[in-house]
């Protein structure tokens, strides 16, 4: 992976990794607000006003987009230290970890959207709390692997 083209010209350039490593963290920030608005909704901590559907469906376009960003930017810091990565125990955290935080995010979140309960419940507090969980694992994996070896 690392004798790609794109993994050679990421590691070979001064300004790719840096770069693409600063929108990563603008999606990661952007993936954050948009996790924490909606799950703190489903917990009934925040944005009561709003019944869960709408919050979810309102925050849906910028998760999206910042899954986007992070694939996008994330796919090619990769290629450029694979190695690295693949003996890093926080890269295998975060890889076994996302794959759960994106299906609960959307697969749940669906179907929260289109049965808009009015308000939360026993199993949107533990769906809420399940997602900032496994997106906080994410998140705190991810910027352990710059600290790795």
């Amino acid at each position: 992976m690392e004798a790609t083209g794109v993994g050679t010209a990421v590691r070979q350039s001064v300004w790719a990794f840096p770069i693409l490593e600063a929108v990563h963290l603008v999606g990661l920030a952007l993936l954050g607000a948009a996790v924490l608005a909606g799950d703190l909704r489903l917990m009934g901590l925040g944005l009561i006003s709003a019944s869960p559907g709408a919050v979810l469906a309102h925050c849906r376009p910028w998760l999206a987009a910042a899954v986007i960003a992070m694939a996008a930017t994330g796919i090619p810091m990769l290629l450029s230290e694979a190695v690295k990565c693949y003996y890093a125990t926080a890269f295998w955290v975060k890889m076994g970890t996302l794959p759960p935080a994106l299906a609960l995010t959307w697969a749940g979140r669906r179907r929260l959207i289109r049965q808009d309960p009015p308000g939360h419940t026993g199993a949107t507090r533990v769906q809420g709390a399940v997602s900032v969980l496994l997106w906080l694992t994410v998140a705190a994996a991810g910027r352990w692997i710059g600290f790795s070896a």
